[in-house]
């Protein structure tokens, strides 16, 4: 029932209220669908995803073909390279971008302007690539290498082979890597928001952030026909990648076949330099060029030794309204971290110990808020929580409470999936040896289980600490005074043109994320069961 009450309700509500607040009525589907403008604002949404996607997705395949296949030099790096854009923000590295080709910045004399339906293409591209990589490496690697050399025995030249063999084996991969990229280019509101709002570029994200800052008389009731009409795009996408599975008919092995199978020769010092040095350009010289701006005296100054400045970086500090939603940002992040913890494993265990239809619709009743765009999640949230029934105040709408429930239920499915892939490795015997030995459910739990699961969990809650403490599509939609987050505050700096305020606070932001990262490092190293004392 309490998965009911969050995960589901909202987007019930979300659903009837899109038909309608007076009885069924569906007149705000006819005045939404018949508006060229809606299909107009369809078709660019489409159209930026789409390419964003194909190019990430031929980008991540060639990547991930480069380092699971061949014996290119210095491949740790490389991945740390090719990963980076991932980490961060997107809308981090929208603004980047920005000042490296900005009039004084690094790449300024190319003369490009990324406030164009391309410059959004090319930072979505950026920032999903890694997607594709990280879903494909896994899979080419777990291919083995012997049904390869049997097509080539049988006749089957390089290409035959990797067509008729490789490409089907890992057709798993770059499906789920692809779909995975188009739904996080159709839920990115930073980056349409920070590059298309200033050229009049409309996509269905921020066409939803519109209506619902809009307030008009029927604002709520458009807002969630769009929202509806992006949920339906992202489950075609998800169907899509149902039927190319089904296509996929190779087994591929458990076991990761780790030997290099393409050897460059000469090419090998060449290639790494290649890949490596334009995967370091794409990575560090937005950053350079984001921190440069920070520390600049004002926009357009040439940066020298004597316009530099810190009072950028003092601003923030001293500044009321950025401390508080540094604060905020850092209390929704651990509250976030910690009730996701509980939950998230609390459904995978049952979902994996105890399967049921019961705790297989849990499951799927987790995984549809994660599915569906960020707007969707964030009005589906209105509209559950300001009224959820008839004379029910709940008072959390316009709170900081609102934030940490929607970002719960966005966010909840990366602790299921981490925690589940844990459990999935660990034999039940283990907590029954356990259990043997005198251990109570508890002490078998704090001894045995979390120590072998704490991989898992710490890899669970780190990606929902990065996702929460940069979080902007809920936020822009959700927040109100006293509860802005640091991603609104960096979006309103953008748009007041205090461009170094920006760039100083989303520096800021990357220093967090160092942080965490570390604190993640020495945790794992803390819980790990092999450490000393002779265990």
């Amino acid at each position: 029932m309490v998965i009911a009450w969050f995960f589901v309700l909202p987007i019930w509500r979300l659903l009837r209220l899109s038909a309608g607040t007076e009885g069924i009525a569906f007149g705000a589907y006819s005045e939404v669908l018949a508006s060229r403008t809606t299909w107009e604002v369809v078709r660019t949404t489409l159209g930026i995803a789409g390419a964003a996607t194909a190019i990430a997705t031929v980008a991540g395949v060639a990547l991930a073909w480069l380092i699971a296949y061949t014996d290119v030099p210095g491949k740790r790096a490389i991945q740390i390279l090719i990963l980076l854009p991932f980490v961060l923000p997107s809308y981090v590295v929208a603004l980047a971008w920005v000042r490296t080709f900005g009039r004084n910045g690094p790449l300024g004399f190319l003369d490009v302007n990324l406030y164009t339906r391309a410059g959004i293409v090319f930072v979505l591209a950026l920032t999903t690539a890694p997607i594709v990589y990280l879903l494909v490496v896994a899979v080419l690697r777990s291919i083995p290498s012997e049904i390869e050399h049997a097509a080539r025995a049988s006749g089957a030249g390089p290409v035959a082979a990797a067509v008729r063999v490789t490409l089907p084996a890992a057709l798993p991969g770059i499906a789920g890597g692809g779909l995975l990229a188009f739904l996080s280019c159709l839920d990115n509101f930073g980056v349409p928001a920070f590059l298309g709002t200033p050229a009049n570029i409309q996509v269905l994200s921020t066409a939803i952030y519109q209506q619902v800052i809009g307030f008009g008389p029927a604002a709520f009731t458009r807002a969630a026909v769009l929202a509806l009409l992006l949920g339906a795009i992202a489950l075609a996408g998800t169907a899509l990648q149902w039927f190319l599975l089904r296509r996929g008919g190779v087994n591929v092995d458990v076991r990761m076949d780790a030997p290099p199978r393409v050897f460059l020769g000469r090419a090998r010092s060449a290639v790494a330099v290649a890949v490596g040095g334009g995967a370091a350009v794409l990575s560090f010289v937005p950053l350079y060029a984001m921190v440069r701006s920070s520390l600049s005296s004002a926009v357009g100054v040439t940066a020298t030794w004597d316009t530099l400045t810190l009072r950028h970086y003092e601003f923030l500090l001293h500044s009321s309204s950025v401390r508080t939603a540094l604060a905020v940002s850092a209390r929704l992040t651990v509250l976030t971290v910690a009730v996701c913890l509980v939950l998230g494993t609390f459904v995978a265990y049952t979902r994996l110990r105890y399967p049921s239809p019961l705790t297989k619709i849990v499951d799927v009743a987790v995984a549809v808020p994660f599915a569906l765009p960020g707007v969707v999640v964030a009005l589906a949230a209105i509209f559950a929580w300001v009224q959820p029934f008839p004379g029910v105040y709940p008072g959390i709408y316009g709170t900081w409470l609102i934030l940490l429930v929607a970002y719960v239920t966005r966010f909840a499915y990366f602790q299921v999936r981490a925690s589940a892939a844990g459990l999935a490795a660990l034999d039940p015997a283990t907590i029954e040896a356990a259990r043997a030995c005198g251990a109570g459910a508890g002490t078998a739990w704090r001894r045995v289980v979390l120590p072998l699961l704490s991989g898992s969990l710490l890899a669970g809650a780190f990606l929902i600490a990065v996702n929460a403490m940069s979080e902007l599509t809920v936020s822009a939609i959700l927040y109100s005074a006293g509860s802005q987050t640091v991603g609104v505050v960096v979006m309103g700096f953008e748009r007041a043109g205090s461009a170094p305020l920006a760039a100083a606070l989303s520096t800021l932001l990357l220093i967090a994320y160092g942080v965490m990262g570390l604190l993640v490092l020495i945790c794992a190293r803390y819980l790990n069961p092999g450490r000393s004392r002779g265990h």
